[in-house]
């Protein structure tokens, strides 16, 4: 049994940062029915990589079927009318309705929270959009890299005196949805206790302003690339292979005398430049280089490990295929082997928390409309005529 079983939600978001946040309730056990149609697909199932090269297909796209585990899907065109009616039978059925489209889409379709709440009072709606929809800048579109921008991570990324840098990736896709998903848990816990449901509303630069909050606190003005104003050694240093990379970081005296050690490095454990942490922080580029040095030569793991053994905080940098082919990671169970029909046994993320009583089961992403006839059928009783007639005309589509 999984920790939500029994939680029922209609998923009308897309791309990243709804469906983020649903598969990791599906995942755990809720049943996550995601509404999207071919008339306008999900731009998640166009998203690369895909299986074999095909872009055409709906169904072979990796980001999509990373983002969309465990879920169900089910076609509604909600530019016509009778989709609208059809998925507000889908309103009732529901705990939560999530949804992560353009302030005021809802809305116009007919689907704003006061109609959901007169069609099922105990709904919970959960929106996530780039800023939110109420404050000064409700109504801003854009996307997950638009919120770099406004949250300051543009600002903050990048070496010292540089141009802005943004994440290469829509970030604020990433960490939204993590706040989004303890926001529909809490209002699954209040509705639990009075009964009522409500309107969820998350914006993405709020998430990404709070995740950076300590460097605005601190009143940087500066960009503090891979340094740190409280220790020196702190940063990335070459080691022996292409881009092969190891982090170190000296807190302590007890940390810059271990590292010193592993490293055979008894000049520059001795050299008055660095004999201090104040020192050290002064004459930091010239450490830096010291340390490079000692460090190009050396297998990044084996540097590492014998680093951590010795107490300094240290670890080999690794890039997506190191990430994927980690046995630490696989051996903790964070992949999954998933089979899915088109991209055929795939590993998956799993939810990187553990719950022994309501352990998680990770399923395949669904193909575009395959479970059509179990939701409109079997959940919604809809007559097999009505269905195939709504499907012919493009509504069920």
């Amino acid at each position: 049994m999984g920790a939500l079983d029994g939680i029922r939600i209609a998923d009308f978001s897309w791309v990243g940062a709804g469906p983020r946040a649903t598969k990791d309730l599906a995942d755990n056990g809720a049943q996550v029915i995601k509404i999207e149609s071919r008339k306008r697909l999900d731009l998640g199932r166009r998203s690369p990589p895909f299986a074999n090269g095909d872009a055409k297909n709906p169904d072979a796209s990796a980001f999509f079927a990373q983002t969309n585990t465990s879920k169900w899907s089910a076609t509604i065109n909600l530019s016509d009318p009778r989709g609208v009616e059809v998925a507000k039978r889908l309103v009732e059925w529901a705990d939560v309705v999530v949804e992560n489209f353009g302030p005021g889409y809802m809305e116009r379709i007919g689907l704003g929270y006061p109609v959901l709440a007169a069609i099922n009072p105990g709904i919970i709606l959960a929106s996530v959009s780039v800023a939110g929809r109420t404050g000064p800048m409700a109504g801003f579109r854009g996307y997950g890299n638009s919120a770099a921008a406004h949250s300051g991570h543009a600002a903050m990324s990048g070496w010292p005196a540089s141009d802005p840098h943004m994440p290469p990736f829509a970030y604020g896709d990433v960490v939204a949805p993590m706040f989004l998903t303890v926001a529909i848990l809490s209002a699954l816990e209040s509705r639990a206790r009075t009964g009522e449901g409500c309107h969820v509303d998350v914006s993405q630069i709020e998430p990404m302003v709070h995740v950076i909050a300590d460097l605005f606190a601190a009143d940087a003005t500066e960009k503090p690339g891979n340094s740190d104003p409280r220790m020196a050694p702190h940063g990335v240093y070459p080691c022996a292979g292409r881009d092969a990379w190891i982090a170190i970081a000296a807190e302590t005296e007890a940390d810059w005398q271990s590292l010193c050690d592993v490293l055979g490095a008894g000049a520059m454990a001795t050299d008055r430049s660095f004999a201090t942490r104040e020192a050290r922080l002064r004459n930091a580029t010239a450490l830096d280089a010291e340390i490079a040095a000692l460090t190009a030569a050396q297998d990044r793991h084996d540097l590492a490990g014998r680093l951590t053994a010795a107490g300094v905080p240290a670890a080999a940098v690794l890039d997506g295929r190191d990430l994927a082919e980690s046995a630490d990671l696989h051996a903790s169970g964070h992949f999954v082997s998933v089979d899915h029909p088109v991209l055929g046994p795939s590993d998956m993320p799993a939810p990187p928390m553990r719950m022994s009583a309501t352990p998680h089961a990770v399923g395949p992403s669904p193909c575009l409309g395959q479970h059509n006839e179990a939701v409109f059928r079997d959940i919604l009783g809809m007559e097999a005529r009505e269905i195939e007639a709504l499907a012919a005309e493009g509504v069920l589509a």
